[in-house]
C-alpha cells in the first residue's frame, strides 16, 4: 500500500472571504491564525466568534496521484467535524454526519497525475442539530444547545466549566491510499491474561480488488505465531509472556503485535500495533463495584478527562504525553474519558498503555434525552462499532460506560414531564444497542450502562449502595465536611471548584479592576451560582475575603480541603468504597472550575494534594461514631511494618500525650487505629477581630492539632478551621540552576503556606501546593523557570504567604467582603 498524505495547507472560504488553512485543524484555528477572530479566551471575546459555529464554510485544495497506478485508489478522512459533503473534480462522492468516525471513498476514477480540485463543504452544526430537533421533536437537554441531535463532541456547545465554540472542519488526518489485490480493513485483537500465558483472539477483515489467494503473517515482537492462508479468525495461547499492569500493580508489559497481508511474497498491506495481555472484570456482587486486572483488586484512584482543548485538532502526542504523565505522577491509576467529549485518538491511549493508566471510556452520551431514531440511531451504531474495534488493541481501555448522567437525571430531573418527555431518549441505547456492540465486538472487557448506575432499575440509578456514585448535592447545597455522610461503593464523580493560577486569570480577564464579580470573571464561571457556591464554601470556614486576592487564595485553599475531606474518607473505607475519579483532572480554557491543572496548564495547589492523597501508603484521621481513628491505608504488594506516632504538640511545638503504636498493615488493606480518649480541645475559643467566634474551638488543653505519622507520611487534624497568631516565618532564597531554592521555617504554627510560581515569571514553576508547618519546622519551595529568575521576588505581594497572614492582613483592611454573583449553570443541577 502506498499512501499520500494530504494534511498541510488547504484554502478556507467562509463569510470572511478566501483565506489559508492547515489541516488537520478547524475554522476557528485558521480564522486566529489569518487574524480574522479575536481570541475567544480572552475577556468576553467568546460572544463576539459566536457567528463562526453558525456559519458554513469550504475547505478545498488540489490531489492527484504520482507513480505507479494502484488497481484502487482510496480518499481517506479519519474525522470530519461535522457535517461535511466531499466532492472531487465536481462529482459528489458523499457525506458526513458524525465527527466520532472515520470516512472512505473510491476515487480511482477521479483521480490521476494532474490536479483535480478537492472540495469539503461544511453545514453549520447549529443547522443540522436544529433540522433533526424539528424533524423528531424536541428533546429535554440539561443544557440551553442542541448538542443531542447532532453526533458531535457535545462540550463545543458549552458546559459548566466550557465556552461555547462551535467548531468545524477537518479535525484528524486525510490521506490519498492506493493498494492492489487486497488491503486490511479491520484487524481486531483481543488480548488475555490468565493461567500463567497470554492468549490472543484475533479477527482480520479484508477488501479486495481481485481474486486472488491471499497469505497472512502474524508477529508478537519477533515471534511468528502464524504464516498461512489468509483465515479471518485466529486464536493463539502464547506463553512467555508477562501481562500488563496497571499503575502500582506491576510492569505495563507491551508487546509489538503486526499483521502482515501477503500475496505470495509481494506485502500488500501491513498493521503494527504496541499490546498487551491482561483481564480485566468488575465485581458487582451485593452492590459492590470493585476492579479486577489480572485477577487483583485495584483500588481506583482517578480523574475525570474532557478534551484538553476547545480545539481538540491542536492536540499533539507531546502534549498528551505531558498531561496524562502529569496524572501518573499524581498517583492516579485511572482515567475517565467523558461522555460529553472524544473518543481520544490514538496517542491518548498508547501513551496511557505506556504509563499504566486504566482506561475508562465513556460513549458519547452526556446530560440529554437522545433521539433513539433514524437518522442518528444508525449513527449511533456505526461510531459505536467503529471506536469498539479501534480501541481493541489498547490494554489500558478496561471498561465502557454506555453515558454520563443520562439514565439518573431522566428521573432526578423530571425529564419525562418536560417538552419532548414522552419520546424516545436513550434508553435502549444504554440497555440493548451499546450492551450488544460491546458483547459481540468485545467480549473481554466489561460493559456498565451508565454513570452513575446502580446496576438495574431496581434502585434508584445514583444509590449510595449499589454501583456508581456522582456526588454533587455536597458542592451544589452543602459544605464539604457532608463528604463524610456516607461510603458509597464507588464514586465516579466529585469535585470542588477554584479559579485557576493567578497569573491564568489575570491573563484571560481584563476587568480592571479584577474582582470575583467582575463581567470579564464571571465570563470565565460558567457554572450556574459558581461564585456563590464559592462563597458559601468560605463562609463555613473563614471570614469572608476583602480583596480578590484573599479570594483566590481561600477559593484554592477551599477546594484542596474539600477534595482532600472527601478522598481521604471515601479511600479510609476501601473495599467497601472501591474508588474515587475526581471531576476533573484538567480544563479545555481559563475557566473557574473544579479542575487540578488549569487551561493554561498549569498546576494549581489541588493537583499536589491528589499526589498525596492517591500516594501508595498514606495516612490520615477519620472520625467515626463521634470518636477519631488513624486510617494507615497501604495500597501497596507489601505489607506495611512500622510504628505510628499520634501526638498534640503545643503552640511551642511540645508534644503531648504521645502514643506509639506498632502496626501492620496488610498489602492492598487499610488498618484503623482509635485514638486513645483524653483531651482534645485548643486552649480557648478564638475570636475574629470583629468579635466573631472562631469555629470549632472548645477549650482545654493546649493544643491546636493532632498529628498522626508513620513511615515518613503525616495527617493533622484540627479543631479549629485556622489561627490568627503569627506563625513566624522565616525564609531564605538560594539561586540554584534552573530556578531559585525557597526555604521557610516557622517558629510557631504556620499554617497553608503557599507560593504561587506564576506571580514571579508567566512560566516559572513550583513543586508543591500548601505546606503546613508545626513550630520549629522548615520546609523548601523548589522554584523553576525559563529564565533567571530576581530572588527579590520572593518577597512580592502575594508570591509566599501563609493562612493567618491573609486573614490577618484582610481584617487590618477593614474592607467590606465583596459580592459574589453567577449566571451559568453547575454540575449535578
Amino acid at each position: 500500500m502506498r499512501t499520500t498524505d494530504l494534511s498541510g495547507p488547504w484554502t478556507l472560504s467562509g463569510p470572511p472571504g478566501s483565506l489559508p488553512a492547515t489541516v488537520p485543524g478547524c475554522v476557528h484555528t485558521d480564522l486566529l491564525t489569518a487574524g480574522t477572530i479575536v481570541d475567544p479566551f480572552l475577556g468576553e471575546n467568546e460572544k463576539a466568534v459566536d457567528w463562526v459555529g453558525r456559519a458554513n464554510w469550504v475547505y478545498a485544495r488540489d490531489v492527484a496521484w504520482d507513480g505507479p497506478r494502484p488497481e484502487r485508489i482510496d480518499l481517506v478522512f479519519d474525522g470530519l467535524d461535522t457535517v461535511a459533503d466531499i466532492e472531487l473534480d465536481g462529482v459528489v462522492l458523499g457525506s458526513a454526519r458524525n465527527m466520532h468516525r472515520s470516512y472512505r471513498f473510491d476515487v480511482t476514477e477521479l483521480v490521476g497525475a494532474s490536479a483535480s480540485p478537492l472540495r469539503v463543504r461544511f453545514t453549520s452544526a447549529y443547522a443540522e442539530a436544529e433540522r433533526l430537533r424539528a424533524q423528531l421533536g424536541e428533546r429535554p437537554n440539561a443544557y440551553p444547545e442542541p448538542f443531542n441531535f447532532v453526533r458531535k463532541m457535545a462540550c463545543s456547545f458549552g458546559w459548566d466549566w466550557g465556552p461555547t465554540l462551535v467548531t468545524a472542519g477537518i479535525w484528524r488526518g486525510v490521506r490519498l491510499e492506493g493498494w492492489s489485490v487486497a488491503r486490511l480493513s479491520e484487524v481486531k485483537p483481543l488480548l488475555t491474561y490468565g493461567s500463567s500465558r497470554g492468549r490472543l483472539d484475533l479477527t482480520v477483515g479484508v477488501e479486495r480488488a481481485s481474486s486472488r489467494t491471499l497469505r497472512m503473517r502474524v508477529l508478537l515482537d519477533d515471534r511468528v505465531l502464524f504464516d498461512g492462508p489468509y483465515a479471518e479468525t485466529l486464536t493463539f495461547d502464547v506463553d512467555d509472556v508477562q501481562p500488563w499492569h496497571p499503575r502500582g500493580y506491576g510492569r505495563p508489559q507491551l508487546y509489538d503485535l503486526t499483521v502482515v497481508l501477503l500475496d505470495g511474497e509481494a506485502e500488500l498491506d501491513r498493521w503494527e500495533r504496541r499490546t498487551g495481555f491482561r483481564s480485566v472484570h468488575i465485581d458487582q456482587t451485593g452492590g459492590q463495584f470493585v476492579f479486577h486486572v489480572n485477577g487483583e483488586a485495584v483500588l481506583v484512584k482517578g480523574v475525570n478527562w474532557i478534551p484538553d482543548d476547545i480545539f481538540p485538532a491542536r492536540m499533539t502526542r507531546e502534549r498528551y504525553a505531558l498531561r496524562l504523565g502529569q496524572a501518573a505522577a499524581a498517583g492516579v491509576n485511572m482515567v475517565r474519558v467523558w461522555g460529553g467529549g472524544l473518543y481520544e485518538s490514538r496517542d491518548f491511549y498508547e501513551v496511557c498503555d505506556e504509563l499504566g493508566l486504566l482506561v475508562w471510556q465513556d460513549f458519547l452520551f452526556a446530560c440529554a434525552c437522545y433521539p433513539e431514531e433514524e437518522p442518528l440511531h444508525s449513527e449511533v451504531v456505526a461510531e459505536a462499532r467503529e471506536n469498539v474495534v479501534r480501541l481493541a488493541p489498547h490494554p489500558s481501555l478496561v471498561a465502557w460506560n454506555g453515558n454520563n448522567e443520562n439514565l439518573w437525571l431522566h428521573g432526578a430531573d423530571n425529564w419525562d414531564s418536560r417538552p419532548g418527555g414522552d419520546l424516545s431518549w436513550g434508553e435502549t441505547y444504554y440497555l440493548k444497542t451499546l450492551p450488544d456492540i460491546v458483547a459481540e465486538a468485545d467480549p473481554t472487557r466489561p460493559y456498565m450502562a451508565g454513570s452513575p448506575w446502580s446496576g438495574s432499575w431496581e434502585h434508584e440509578p445514583n444509590d449510595v449502595d449499589h454501583g456508581t456514585f456522582h456526588s454533587w448535592d455536597v458542592w451544589n447545597r452543602e459544605d464539604y465536611l457532608h463528604y463524610r455522610d456516607s461510603a458509597p461503593r464507588f464514586v465516579a464523580e466529585f469535585g470542588w471548584q477554584a479559579p485557576p493560577a493567578w497569573r491564568t486569570l489575570r491573563e484571560a480577564v481584563t476587568d480592571e479592576p479584577m474582582r470575583p464579580d467582575s463581567p470579564g470573571v464571571l465570563h470565565h464561571q460558567k457554572a450556574i451560582d459558581g461564585n456563590g457556591k464559592l462563597a458559601r464554601g468560605l463562609d463555613a470556614h473563614f471570614p469572608a475575603p476583602s480583596s480578590t486576592e484573599a479570594w483566590h487564595y481561600l477559593t484554592q485553599l477551599n477546594q484542596v480541603r474539600a477534595v482532600r475531606t472527601g478522598i481521604a474518607h471515601w479511600r479510609s473505607h476501601w473495599p467497601h468504597t472501591a474508588g474515587t475519579i475526581l471531576w476533573q483532572l484538567n480544563d479545555l480554557w481559563p475557566v473557574i472550575s473544579w479542575a487540578a491543572i488549569d487551561g493554561a496548564g498549569r498546576l494549581k495547589p489541588l493537583y499536589f494534594e491528589l499526589a498525596s492523597l492517591y500516594a501508595p501508603r498514606t495516612v490520615t484521621i477519620q472520625p467515626r461514631d463521634g470518636e477519631l481513628v488513624v486510617a494507615l491505608m497501604n495500597d501497596d504488594a507489601q505489607p506495611w511494618t512500622d510504628v505510628a506516632h499520634i501526638a498534640r504538640p503545643d503552640r511551642s511545638g511540645a508534644a503531648h500525650d504521645v502514643l506509639e503504636v506498632p502496626f501492620e498493615v496488610p498489602p492492598r488493606s487499610n488498618l484503623l487505629l482509635p485514638v486513645p480518649a483524653g483531651p482534645v480541645a485548643v486552649e480557648s475559643r478564638g475570636a475574629f477581630p470583629d468579635g466573631r467566634s472562631v469555629p470549632g474551638s472548645p477549650g482545654g488543653n493546649p493544643s491546636v492539632v493532632l498529628v498522626a505519622e508513620a513511615g515518613g507520611v503525616r495527617d493533622l487534624w484540627f479543631f479549629s478551621d485556622f489561627d490568627l497568631a503569627d506563625p513566624g516565618l522565616g525564609v531564605s532564597v538560594v539561586a540554584v540552576e534552573g530556578g531559585l531554592d525557597v526555604t521557610v521555617r516557622a517558629d510557631g504554627l504556620a499554617r497553608d503556606v503557599l507560593l504561587q510560581a506564576d506571580r514571579m515569571h508567566a512560566r516559572a514553576t513550583v513543586d508543591r501546593g500548601f505546606v503546613t508547618l508545626l513550630p520549629g519546622e522548615s520546609t523548601v519551595f523548589h522554584v523553576r523557570g525559563p529564565a533567571a529568575l530576581d530572588p527579590a521576588l520572593v518577597e512580592a505581594p502575594w508570591v509566599l504567604t501563609d493562612l493567618s497572614t491573609v486573614l490577618r492582613e484582610q481584617h487590618a483592611r477593614a474592607a467590606p467582603a465583596i459580592d459574589s454573583a453567577d449566571p451559568h449553570r453547575s454540575r449535578g443541577e
